[in-house]
């Protein structure tokens, strides 16, 4: 007896008649399972690509009005007996004309070109004069101010028109929806469709939406974000500031040098939760601690910068403690093995490599920061900011503004849809700005990179 087998005799396959070539059934349904997977996969990559889509084609539909506005030009008289009556041209005696002072001269520039055009209308003086924004007569106002030479002579100006003819030319206002309006009626749109086709009222790009400040409620046409903007960036440069440093050094000091202790378990864990914390908390807490307490001013962007600050630190201490984490431990043990000190291992070899993650992180941080609106609601940044830009930075930080989100909101709550057309420009805009950062975050990573 032997245990050895018999060559001779044929081994038994325990996978029975089955083949390393031919798929089994559990296998088909594995196959099959997978391919399901990819193709879930594919549709939520191309739902989630389609309501981009249809997000990105809503906005620049309704938003991208704003951007061009409805302009009437009338060669104005600048008579000299109603602007400078003393003959001196006297800056301080023409300052003391009005803008209703100024409103006859446009009336009468307006007839005139009805009459020259020979365009036949009904309407009174008044009514014809009502096609202008409001904020015409201020703008002729500057205007004159600036230049005081040109009293006694002819301009050509072009004038905003009211929000309901530039809405009829942007199809958003047609006379069915003006039976019961009293802003304009019909009789007033056929002299609008007779200035068109005389080439006098036209639409074109509007760069002061872009530069201007906020309006009242009776010129939406008059509205921009330029002041708003300002208030944002100094908001920005208040944020990165302080962000930037403290957040860098907890990070470096909590992630290098803290003892892992109970004390340092109990900080990383409120940190955690801090970024957790709905903005509005944050804004909360600066009302009461920087305005109620300390008594800094409401609205200003210095006091909306420190409570983004706030609410930014969080995430940059986050991002920033990963991107050390992310370095090799052998880097720091090679520093430490020729002879570098703690510090100098870290701000030397460990810091320059987790800086693209670092830089990343805070452009992402002050991004989030740029598009908050809750906080700036609570510290009083939504008022009607008209004002002119800031002297330097001591007035851009400590006097009244708004902030992009913060105008977008007061717009879109304003019951004139012009303010609504505005709104969604000022997303626009505000979605530039983030795209902007999130560019110059990926290029930062992209040259730090390069260079490690």
């Amino acid at each position: 007896m032997t245990d050895v087998p018999n060559p001779a005799a044929p081994i038994a396959d325990p996978r029975g008649a089955s083949s390393l070539l031919t798929q089994d059934a559990r296998t088909t349904r594995r196959n099959r399972a997978e391919g399901r997977f990819r193709l879930y996969g594919i549709l939520a990559i191309g739902v989630g690509l389609l309501m981009l889509l249809v997000l990105l084609v809503t906005i620049i539909s309704r938003g991208t009005g704003a951007f061009q506005q409805t302009y009437l030009t009338l060669p104005v008289e600048l008579l000299e007996a109603k602007l400078d009556k003393k003959g001196n041209r006297d800056i301080e005696d023409i300052k003391k004309v009005s803008t209703f002072g100024y409103s006859p001269l446009m009336n009468a520039a307006l007839e005139a070109k009805v009459a020259q055009a020979g365009i036949e209308t009904e309407l009174e003086p008044k009514a014809m004069a009502a096609l202008l924004s409001k904020d015409a007569a201020a703008t002729l106002r500057d205007f004159v101010l600036e230049n005081p030479e040109l009293i006694g002579t002819t301009v050509e100006f072009e004038f905003l028109v009211n929000s309901r003819v530039d809405g009829y030319l942007k199809g958003r206002v047609t006379r069915e929806s003006i039976a019961n309006d009293k802003s304009i009626n019909a009789a007033q749109l056929d002299l609008v469709d007779a200035l068109v086709a005389e080439g006098s009222l036209a639409k074109r790009f509007n760069p002061e939406f872009i530069t201007g400040s906020d309006a009242s409620d009776q010129r939406p046409e008059a509205a921009g974000m330029g002041v708003a903007m300002i208030g944002s960036l100094f908001m920005m440069l208040v944020v990165l500031a302080l962000a930037l440093p403290i957040g860098v050094a907890a990070s470096i000091y909590l992630e290098e040098f803290a003892p892992k202790n109970l004390f340092t378990d109990i900080i990383e864990v409120n940190i955690s939760n801090l970024a957790a914390v709905p903005s509005i908390v944050f804004g909360i807490l600066g009302l009461a601690v920087f305005i109620n307490y300390m008594h800094l001013p409401s609205s200003a962007p210095l006091v909306g910068g420190l409570v983004l600050t706030l609410m930014t630190l969080p995430t940059i201490i986050i991002s920033t403690r990963a991107s050390l984490k992310s370095v090799p431990p052998s880097i720091r043990d090679a520093a430490l093995g020729v002879g570098a000190s703690k510090m100098q291992s870290v701000f030397h070899h460990v810091l320059p490599l987790a800086a693209p993650g670092i830089l990343t992180g805070t452009i992402i941080g002050l991004a989030q920061a740029l598009g908050e609106t809750a906080p700036l609601l609570l510290i009083g940044m939504v008022g009607f900011i008209a004002s002119n830009p800031p002297d330097g930075i001591a007035s851009g930080l400590m006097d009244p503004n708004s902030a992009m989100p913060a105008q977008i909101y007061e717009w879109a709550k304003r019951a004139d849809p012009a303010f609504y057309e505005r709104a969604w420009g000022g997303i626009i805009i505000l979605l530039v700005f983030l795209v902007t950062m999130n560019a110059i975050a990926v290029l930062l990573r992209r040259r730090f990179e390069r260079r490690w």
